[in-house]
């Protein structure tokens, strides 16, 4: 990542979320945070702003050291909050929090215990966030749209189709024309071209652990990529040309893709 960094001189750096295994950070001052961030990225092109998402294991933990201050004052790069919009100029990028939608962390927990506080009624939280993302997306003027979450709304992975998103969010996405959706949570490097819209749906969850041989079919028409090792993406934009380039962990490139502003869409 360091060198892609460097090569590509990247402006800022985005976590798809569960940034702490197994299960979060239990405060501000939690070891995890130096074990698993400061002292891993630690190659100068990577000192840049850091945007995050939660995930579900980081909602195992405590939610609010991952959203305090605190660590952005122990390493500057640190930004994570609920959900949020990054304006990037020629892109804007909307961050959802995308752990509340699923049913099963609720009604069928197991051993694991969440922590809902700032969520609870979440009925009022999800309406309250599908409106926002929903107003964000109409009055967004950028050339690009991107939405970043945690969880899949396409995958062939381990995981694959979180209903609960593709029945609330998805909507959402293709009347706004959004892009690109950017998830992880499946361990797995990913493309989806859906034939139902414009939306590319891209997984970058391979960050850490991979899950190999763990994938299940998909429609041929759809599926641009596959990968089941460990792997992180980049995304270029300029006014004309939207660019998404994956690699393994040791760099090199494994898939791309462009299109430009016109909906010529193309493989290299």
């Amino acid at each position: 990542m360091g060198k892609i960094g460097k090569d590509l001189d990247i402006d800022f750096l985005i976590s798809t979320g569960d940034n702490f295994y197994d299960d979060g950070i239990i405060s501000p001052f939690d070891s995890q945070f130096q074990d698993s961030f400061t002292n891993i990225y630690t190659a100068s092109s990577l000192q840049k702003p850091w945007y995050n998402v939660l995930g579900n294991h980081d909602y195992r933990g405590n939610v609010y050291a991952q959203l305090s201050p605190i660590l952005r004052d122990l390493d500057c790069r640190w930004i994570c909050l609920r959900s949020y919009v990054v304006n990037a100029e020629i892109v804007d990028i909307f961050f959802v929090d995308t752990t509340p939608f699923v049913d099963k962390y609720f009604d069928e927990p197991k051993d694991h215990v969440y922590d809902w506080r700032g969520v609870l009624p979440r009925n009022k939280y999800l309406n309250n966030l599908l409106t926002d993302v929903d107003v964000a997306l109409q009055e967004s003027m950028a050339k690009w749209k991107i939405v970043v979450g945690h969880h899949t709304i396409k995958s062939a992975g381990h995981h694959g189709i979180t209903i609960e998103l593709e029945k609330q969010l998805l909507p959402i996405l293709e009347a706004n024309e959004v892009d690109l959706y950017i998830n992880g949570h499946d361990h797995c490097l990913e493309h989806i071209s859906s034939i139902n819209s414009g939306i590319q749906f891209m997984t970058s969850g391979g960050g850490s652990k991979a899950w190999k041989g763990d994938m299940n079919d998909w429609n041929p028409q759809e599926m641009r990529f596959y990968y089941d090792g460990q792997g992180f993406m980049s995304v270029y934009t300029s006014e004309a040309e939207l660019r998404v380039v994956f690699y393994d962990g040791f760099g090199r490139i494994l898939h791309r893709w462009s299109t430009c502003k016109k909906g010529v869409y193309s493989d290299i």
